[in-house]
């Protein structure tokens, strides 16, 4: 029986008001008879990673409904980290994530939908969805709405992240103001979500190997015959999944975490993947920590030469063989567990059997014997700032310990207005605090200070620590997630201008100079600022856990 939910209120005598708004809408009575399947959209045309979703959502309900299925569109929210980074409204990025995680989730169960197929394309919505899927337990499968062309201009390839940084470039003298302007206008020349190794391809990625799309989901591009024909075999892909009752619980297990991490740190994503995974992994019940990170990170090399740290995009990735390419690449070398299941009914080796290898030209995936760094670029530190955890980004090209004296600042924006006026000096080590979950609240990124000091060029000569969060196109040597906050009371909170902060990626610590006695009078001194708040981010700061926890708000 295929309408396994949706009985309940298609064939219960007891229902006919139901039925009868089902008719409304166009259904038949054959029609009432047929599985149906919710159809969760994000999109919206404010944003190019969204704003072709609508389209992809028909083209799948087209399919669905080919396979005597019914296809029924519903919309979720999303939010532009591009648009509001750098501003208040950066605080809605993360807490989007749980909101389209509960809407899909009171959606499906109060419709009584017997499957989901999510369509998603910036960088909350992935997570967002999956955790959806893990707490209904139905039939389901995200499509990712594929990646963005690179912009051009002079013959130099651009994305969203050569927009931010154009602007300390400006600054400092290295572009004029002509350049400038044709940076903004060429930065983004269509749909799709930001090119590089950021968050969104990152997330993607991971929810390939966590076997939960098709393949090739996530590197084919936004803008292409592969993305439509993808969308073409989701009727039958849920219809396979609604005979076999092949659920999200069945696929999802601590073991496809474990490639989604390897894939990751293979790819040099982003760093709010620890973020999400701990949260996909807490609505799926699946115990899994740091600490599992950690380890897996320090088994398996960093090898794509891919933005932010290297020079290439997902739209060379998916020319070079996309991601199942590189999976099998990886299943040769001992690196991911092929038994694991997926979507498509079969196991994730059975899936790559026909997969054509990286050609030997390709230079965007280093090989194995010659990586970019022998051990994952993520990595967790602990230590009297961070005694809970905190997480960096070391990809090794700007080393991998660092030593100096703090500059703080109390906000991103004191942050930006500091590096704006020159106040960085070679060898700081730049701490913005009172932007975690709770402190932001909302825990936003600081892309904005990022490439404000890349573009000045001070990328390979400061370090920037925070509690907040940094976007995927952030890179240089940045540790963020820093636990417990400043809000909470943490040791960063305690900071002073000029303690001298050390980094150790080697031996994965974080500290700051200043002795356990000297901090605890610094603590009774401290107190908890008021930040008056209302509406939704009140609720937020009242429920979200800490970042070492996955910012998880149930």
């Amino acid at each position: 029986m295929l309408n396994k939910y949706s009985k309940y209120v298609t064939q219960d005598p007891t229902q006919p008001a139901a039925q009868a708004m089902l008719h409304a809408i166009g259904l038949s009575r054959e029609d009432l008879l047929k599985a149906q399947i919710g159809i969760v959209s994000t999109g919206w045309d404010g944003n190019p990673c969204n704003m072709h979703l609508n389209d992809l959502a028909k083209k799948i309900k087209e399919s669905v409904n080919n396979k005597a299925l019914v296809g029924l569109i519903f919309n979720t929210i999303g939010v532009s980290d591009g648009i509001s980074m750098g501003t208040s409204g950066m605080r809605f990025s993360l807490p989007s994530r749980d909101i389209i995680a509960d809407s899909i989730e009171t959606v499906v169960s109060a419709q009584w939908y017997d499957g989901v197929i999510a369509v998603v394309g910036c960088d909350k919505n992935m997570p967002g969805a999956l955790m959806a899927l893990g707490r209904l337990n139905r039939p389901g499968i995200l499509v990712y709405g594929g990646t963005i062309a690179p912009g051009c201009h002079a013959g130099k390839n651009l994305d969203v992240v050569s927009a931010f940084e154009a602007l300390g470039q400006k600054l400092s003298g290295e572009i004029d103001q002509e350049t400038f302007e044709n940076v903004i206008l060429k930065a983004c020349p269509g749909p799709g979500a930001c090119g590089g190794m950021y968050t969104a391809n990152t997330m993607a990625s991971a929810i390939e190997a966590l076997g939960i799309c098709l393949p090739y989901n996530s590197s084919n591009p936004a803008i292409s015959e592969n993305k439509r024909d993808e969308c073409n075999k989701l009727g039958h892909a849920i219809l396979n999944l609604l005979k076999l009752d092949l659920k999200p619980g069945d696929i999802v297990k601590i073991k496809s975490i474990e490639n989604a991490v390897r894939l990751i740190t293979v790819l040099g994503g982003s760093t709010n993947a620890v973020l999400h995974l701990l949260a996909i992994a807490d609505a799926f019940n699946i115990p899994f920590s740091l600490s599992d990170f950690q380890q897996w990170s320090d088994e398996t090399p960093y090898l794509a030469d891919l933005k932010p740290s290297g020079q290439y995009v997902m739209q060379d990735l998916h020319e070079a063989g996309g991601i199942p390419a590189v999976m099998k690449m990886m299943l040769r070398e001992g690196l991911l567990d092929g038994s694991c299941l997926t979507v498509t009914g079969k196991s994730l080796e059975e899936n790559l059997i026909d997969v054509t290898p990286l050609g030997d030209g390709q230079k965007v995936i280093f090989p194995v014997t010659q990586p970019i760094k022998k051990t994952g670029h993520i990595q967790i530190l602990y230590g009297n700032l961070a005694t809970e955890g905190s997480v960096a980004k070391i990809t090794g090209k700007e080393g991998e310990k660092f030593a100096g004296p703090a500059k703080v600042f109390n906000s991103e924006e004191e942050a930006n207005e500091g590096i704006l006026k020159n106040k960085i000096k070679d060898g700081d080590v730049i701490v913005i605090r009172y932007c975690g979950p709770k402190g932001g609240p909302g825990m936003p990124e600081m892309l904005k200070p990022t490439s404000l000091i890349s573009g000045a060029g001070l990328g390979k000569t400061v370090a920037l620590v925070t509690d907040g969060r940094f976007s995927g196109g952030t890179h240089g040597f940045v540790v963020g997630h820093i636990t417990p906050e400043a809000f909470d009371g943490g040791n960063i909170a305690l900071i002073e201008d000029g303690d001298i902060i050390t980094i150790d990626a080697v031996g994965n610590s974080i500290s700051v100079g200043v002795s356990a006695d000297i901090l605890l009078e610094r603590k009774k001194k401290w107190t908890q600022p008021i930040v008056p708040l209302k509406g939704f981010l009140k609720k937020y700061r009242a429920t979200v856990s800490s970042a070492s926890q996955g910012c998880i708000t149930c």
